[in-house]
């Protein structure tokens, strides 16, 4: 299968129209895994289904605006991890946007699911200190996407960024510390 994937993708690189029907059913699984993954940590009273995320997610990886070309199966589920990350940052920012005054509803006190406000102002300070550290060291963001929002081992990360085991190790554990405390000197300045 994972031979099959790759081939499908070089025919999508290569212009096949028919490519990216025939990628979605050996793809779909999985994809739809990693979506519920990515939603499992936005807690309750989330509105957007996998389903929803993992169609909008491969319509930016293989629509007429898709970013190509992907170097095997593992670069294009990371791809993918990257674009349901982006959607969902989106959807955060949209949620704040409503909460801070736009849009405004009238909704009774006890309709109110603190908990997920509280689970998308998280997410956009991981977005945000992950967009700071990507400023300072690029690679290591990327084996934090790779890691997080990919859901890759340490060593499908490390194959696909070219380093070793060891300096993945590395860069892991920087990145981890660097993400911590820049999250937290964030959370004590709000």
């Amino acid at each position: 299968m994972s031979t099959d994937v790759t081939r499908i993708l070089g025919a999508i690189e290569q212009g096949d129209p028919q490519a990216a029907q025939q990628l979605l059913p050996l793809v779909y699984d999985e994809l739809r895994k990693l979506a519920a993954q990515r939603l499992a940590g936005e807690g309750p009273g989330h509105t957007l289904e996998p389903t929803a995320l993992v169609h909008e997610a491969y319509l930016k990886l293989v629509g007429p605006d898709a970013q190509r070309p992907w170097n095997g199966r593992v670069h294009f589920f990371a791809a993918a991890a990257e674009a349901m990350r982006r959607i969902l940052i989106d959807h955060a920012r949209r949620k704040h946007r409503a909460r801070r005054g736009g849009e405004l509803k009238r909704v009774e006190l006890r309709d109110v699911a603190a908990v997920a406000a509280s689970e998308a102002d998280e997410l956009l300070a991981l977005d945000e200190a992950l967009t700071q550290l990507a400023a300072a060291d690029a690679r290591k963001a990327e084996l934090v996407r790779l890691r997080y929002f990919a859901g890759l081992t340490l060593e499908q990360a490390a194959d696909l960024l070219g380093i070793s085991r060891a300096t993945a190790d590395r860069h892991w554990a920087f990145a981890r510390a660097w993400l911590y405390d820049a999250m937290t000197r964030d959370n004590e300045r709000s």
